[in-house]
């Protein structure tokens, strides 16, 4: 099944799961079949001792998590201090993640990768619209380098939703509103934000200028009340507005 397919059917399922905990056993499956073999989706705090309204949803040896959370390591994690710091997604092996590295932090690497935690890639998470929201992200850890880039992004989507729908089944719920209904070029512009085109590749397709499609994308955050693109696609795919996997193919990828 191809990246955005699975993608869907996990949106699709997340509609159905009467819990965080089953939801990410959904998605554990669907990573493994993309080819990852670890994923930590959680809000920046100490995995053992995490206030009730965090996220904390991983598969990660409970050995390192257990000596994680006695070290205190949330307090220098240099994966959660640079997804604070941005809000694109990036490879643990990143250069500008690798070059700020204290001592401590370079141990810290070396022991996870012990534990099987080695060449991560992850996505930070930002809600500054939810009052007293914690920092968070979702990282996943590759069985190989050669995983493809459709697989990346499909990830991207995944986390984005399983975030949102822990956040809420937490009794935080932050799309709880009625959307309003987007526009067709909103809609085509959304389709193509999830297949990872940039705005001017957008335009080249729709026949309109990059500044167009910057405002379609902008006019649909504000719609759907969200605060990034991808926020915006998820929104649009639970609200039944656009197909992440019928996109992809409808525009012969």
């Amino acid at each position: 099944m191809e990246p955005f397919d699975l993608a869907q059917a996990f949106i699709e399922q997340g509609r159905q799961s009467q819990s965080s905990e089953a939801l990410a056993l959904v998605f554990q499956e669907v990573l493994g079949r993309l080819g990852f073999r670890h994923f930590a989706c959680c809000s920046h705090v100490d995995p053992l001792r995490p206030p009730r309204a965090a996220v904390m949803l991983h598969n990660y040896p409970m050995p390192w998590v257990r000596a994680y959370s006695e070290r205190k390591l949330v307090d220098i994690d240099p994966v959660f201090r640079h997804a604070e710091r941005t809000l694109l997604p990036f490879s643990w092996d990143a250069p500008e993640l690798r070059a700020r590295l204290t001592a401590s932090q370079r141990e810290m690497f070396a022991e996870a990768a012990s534990q099987g935690l080695a060449h991560g890639y992850t996505i930070p998470i930002h809600a500054p619209w939810l009052p007293g929201a914690f920092h968070a992200s979702c990282s996943v850890v590759p069985d190989s380098p050669s995983i493809g880039t459709r697989s990346y992004f499909a990830v991207e989507l995944m986390t984005t939703y399983l975030y949102d729908a822990a956040t809420r089944k937490r009794g935080v719920d932050f799309n709880d509103q009625p959307q309003n209904p987007l526009s067709r070029r909103e809609r085509q512009c959304l389709e193509l934000v999830a297949q990872g085109k940039s705005n001017w590749t957008i335009g080249e397709i729709l026949g309109i200028s990059e500044h167009t499609v910057h405002r379609h994308i902008e006019s649909a955050k504000q719609r759907l009340g969200v605060a990034t693109r991808i926020q915006a696609v998820i929104g649009a795919a639970q609200g039944h507005q656009i197909s992440i996997g019928d996109v992809v193919r409808a525009h012969g990828r």
